[in-house]
Parts: C-alpha cells; structure tokens; sequence
C-alpha cells in the first residue's frame, strides 16, 4: 500500500466517522447544508475585510474556513443516504445553496480588491462569478432537455479547491492567477456545454 492510498483510507475512515455521528444526531441534512453557507460567509468575510498590510494572514485564515465549509458539502448528502432522509427537495435546497455560497466567496473578494484600488481584478472576480453560475446554469438547463450535461471540467469542486489554493498561498501572489483559470476554464466549460447540447438537441423537435 503506498502511502497515498494509505492516507485516501484514513481520510475515509474520518470521513465515514464524521457522518455517523452527524447521523446519530437526527440532524437535516438541510440544516448541515446551510451551515456550510453560513461558513462561506465567515470566509467571504475575512476576505472583504483584508487589506494591503494584513491580506495574506486574512486570505490563508479565510482558506481554512473555506476547508471547513468544504466539509459540510461533503457530509450532508452523506448523512441524508445514512439517515433515509434524501428528498427531491433537499437536492434542490443544496443545489441553491451552493449557488449562494460560490457568490458569496467571490463576492467578499469583489469588496477586497475593491478596497485596494485594484479595479482590473475586480472586474476578474466579477467575470468569474458570473462565469462560475453560468457553469451551474447551462448543466442544469441541458439537463432540463436532454436528460443530462456533464461535459467539461469547471465544476463546483474544482473551483472550490482552486480558490482554497489561491487564498492559502496568496503570500506568494497565487490568488491573481487562480482567478484567470478560473475565467479561462469556466469559460471553455460554458462553451462546451453549449456545444454539446446543440449537438444534442438538434434532432429534437421545437418546444410547444
């Protein structure tokens, strides 16, 4: 066994013990959900409230929060499977807020790169998170039509992670780069989706 199987298991087996309590408590998966927008905030907060003197201590202490937010994400579907508490409804609760929780990240650096003065990267981050939803949006309108879209790279995880990097190496100017990925692949994703579900959709007969 190598050693990063070894600690893929062990992450695991945390994983799969963190879910068992959540489930002996009874707790919504709802509830966990909203938590981890709760927690964006928090982050999204330390992020508007950097500044050039303290914005690296701000951004790497925002990253964490992002990790513990990422950790709700992971458990609340989890734990509705553990629970016999998986609804129509609660895929519908979390596919929201998810949308409200990538806006609000960006959203606090819009106010952090605002402050500084940096109107190019505040024209970025506004660009990313409208590129970010539209990621979101065209998965769920294709879906709508042709069953489903899952073409692309650009999704959720992948844009969580590359922000988590960003902000916990900002010391070394990471963030400015992550967000031109992000705007470069997000958009390639679009477009992909669009393509394929032209190509899709083409043999099929015009809505009523």
């Amino acid at each position: 066994m190598t050693w990063t199987s070894a600690f893929g298991r062990a992450c695991g087996w945390l994983l799969d013990r963190i879910v068992h309590g959540l489930a002996l408590t009874r707790i919504s998966p709802n509830v966990l959900t909203f938590i981890g927008l709760v927690i964006n905030i928090a982050a999204a907060f330390l992020f508007g409230h950097a500044n050039a003197s303290n914005g690296d201590r701000m951004f790497f202490y925002a990253g964490m929060v992002i990790v513990g937010a990422g950790l709700f994400d992971m458990v609340d579907g989890r734990v509705a499977r553990s629970t016999n508490q998986v609804t129509v409804f609660g895929s519908f609760f979390d596919s929201v807020i998810d949308r409200y929780s990538d806006v609000v990240l960006f959203f606090g650096l819009l106010v952090y790169y605002g402050r500084i003065n940096r109107f190019r990267y505040v024209v970025l981050v506004a660009f990313v998170m409208v590129t970010s939803l539209m990621v979101s949006y065209t998965r769920a309108r294709a879906e709508a039509l042709i069953g489903s879209c899952k073409v692309g790279f650009m999704e959720r995880p992948e844009r969580i992670v590359l922000v988590i990097l960003g902000a916990l190496f900002n010391h070394w100017g990471v963030m400015g780069p992550v967000l031109w990925v992000l705007a470069v692949l997000a958009t390639i994703t679009v477009i992909h989706r669009i393509t394929y579900t032209y190509a899709n959709t083409k043999h099929l007969a015009p809505l009523a």
